[in-house]
């Protein structure tokens, strides 16, 4: 039997997107003229399937998760910034000269923490104190309560 390697080869580019995408290993197989034991053994015999799979799922997420935290606190960040500067010179006969030139220079700039990012941050790490509505849903809960405690002493 022709190994399909190859063809899936072909698509390591298409199945690292899929995985950025959130899709299952299943999910992929399907996309794939290969059955999900033939890329079970794939992925042990070519580290660049495996490898594709590992940086795109888990270090993309891991990456994803830095910038998040990043984001959260605030940072300083290295930028090129352009400055006009004029030079002072003077000519052979003694005239003052000036001439403008544009300089590049690395600063560093202060990124401010991201309230957005801090949302999500709180919500998904301490969903009870941070949740949007979680107020609301504590009372709601509270409201559910008592009425089925109504109902339940109206049908005595």
């Amino acid at each position: 039997m022709k190994s399909k390697w190859p063809e899936i080869k072909e698509k390591i580019y298409l199945i690292e997107r899929w995985c950025r995408e959130g899709l299952t290993e299943k999910d992929i197989v399907s996309k794939l003229p290969v059955s999900m034991s033939t890329f079970e053994e794939y992925k042990k015999k070519y580290s660049e399937l495996s490898g594709a799979l590992k940086k795109n799922k888990e270090i993309a997420d891991y990456q994803v998760e830095d910038s998040l935290y990043d984001k959260c606190l605030g940072k300083y960040v290295e930028e090129d910034r352009a400055f006009k500067c004029k030079e002072v010179y003077y000519n052979k006969t003694g005239k003052r000269c000036e001439r403008e030139k544009v300089v590049v220079v690395k600063v560093q700039v202060y990124q401010p923490p991201d309230t957005m990012a801090m949302a999500i941050w709180l919500n998904n790490r301490n969903p009870d104190k941070w949740r949007r509505n979680a107020n609301k849903e504590r009372l709601d809960y509270e409201k559910f309560k008592h009425q089925k405690e109504q109902d339940e002493k109206d049908n005595w």
